[in-house]
């Protein structure tokens, strides 16, 4: 079997080292855990939604969002919103800050955006989504790349649609996650639209949705044709996917698990980012949903996560993920001998 699944993609003027990438998720994709997923070779991380209504650019959560200190690869900054001027309008505002690409939110399923007619709700006006990607497209020199559902329901999947609206208004690159607006994240992806919309543009686009091994990377990519994949929820906990497809990709061998001393380290050195982000005790509460994702296939009955999560200070925090893994490699020693 021929394996040449890893590519080198372009964005613009920006060629990325690889074609394994890090969704946008709110509340998840914070500088963090980029640069986390970053240093495990995904070759183009994508931060979380920022709206674009200005008045709330002020506020500590936007204020974060919008950190790029000391950031390494090319900054791609998501923005959401219904209205072209104020999403061109944070565009500029974006770029100004720092952002090297520009993405737009159409994928998003969660109703406190859909009410507001963004994310994937967009999906159900064509003459809207072309408005909004000119504007964006017009109001910055940066690339402008897109993300989408297959449809806003399974009667009306026109993720082809959209995707020939994006490239004729010259969206850079298009990923598509294998759901529609009212699947939410309920049952199985498909692919099959996803690769329809392969056939139909020549911009690259990248598949999305149930990527959580190596293995699902490889057939996703050969099921729809697509030039690269974007993992979101299979990176949770789990940074280290990235380096396992971007293997699979170049050798076809099978994806090796990390020890426990690298996955100690990596969570680490997450946590403590976390913290230095954040101070205080919301960095604290932050690290405690990260900590459930890296402790989710090693703590099944949920007994560390229980005590970890009534912990309220940073020390206290790295000294029980310390002890966890000091416990673990004597396990392991003992099972050993």
């Amino acid at each position: 079997m021929s394996y040449s699944l890893l590519k080198k993609l372009t964005i613009g003027p920006h060629t990325l080292s690889n074609n394994v990438m890090l969704a946008p998720m709110a509340g998840v994709t914070d500088r963090p855990f980029r640069q986390m997923c970053k240093s495990m070779g995904a070759g183009l991380v994508v931060s979380e939604m920022l709206s674009s209504n200005p008045d709330v650019w002020r506020s500590e959560k936007s204020q974060k969002r919008m950190d790029h200190t000391g950031e390494v690869g090319i900054r791609s900054v998501q923005i959401a919103g219904s209205e072209p001027e104020l999403m061109a309008q944070a565009a500029r505002f974006n770029v100004k800050n720092g952002a090297q690409v520009i993405d737009i939110n159409m994928g998003c399923p969660a109703k406190k955006v859909n009410k507001k007619l963004a994310g994937s709700a967009l999906l159900q006006f064509p003459p809207l989504v072309k408005e909004i990607v000119d504007a964006v497209v017009a109001a910055v020199d940066v690339p402008v790349t897109l993300k989408i559902r297959t449809g806003w329901n399974t009667e009306n999947r026109n993720g082809v649609e959209i995707a020939k609206i994006a490239q004729d208004a010259g969206i850079q690159s298009l990923a598509v996650h294998g759901r529609t607006k009212a699947c939410m994240y309920k049952g199985h992806a498909e692919y099959d639209t996803i690769a329809a919309i392969k056939q139909a543009v020549s911009i690259p686009v990248i598949a999305n949705g149930d990527i959580t091994s190596a293995e699902k990377a490889a057939f996703v990519m050969r099921e729809t044709g697509a030039d690269g994949v974007m993992i979101g929820r299979g990176a949770q906990g789990n940074p280290w996917i990235f380096q396992q497809i971007i293997e699979h990709f170049d050798t076809g061998a099978a994806p090796r698990m990390p020890s426990i001393e690298e996955q100690h380290c990596v969570m680490r050195a997450h946590i403590q980012n976390v913290h230095a982000f954040y101070p205080g005790i919301s960095g604290v509460r932050i690290a405690r949903k990260h900590v459930g994702w890296y402790m989710a296939s090693r703590d099944t009955e949920r007994r560390f996560r229980s005590e970890f999560n009534g912990l309220e200070s940073v020390e206290a925090q790295l000294e029980a993920i310390e002890c966890f893994f000091d416990k673990l490699r004597s396990t392991c020693v003992s099972s050993a001998a």
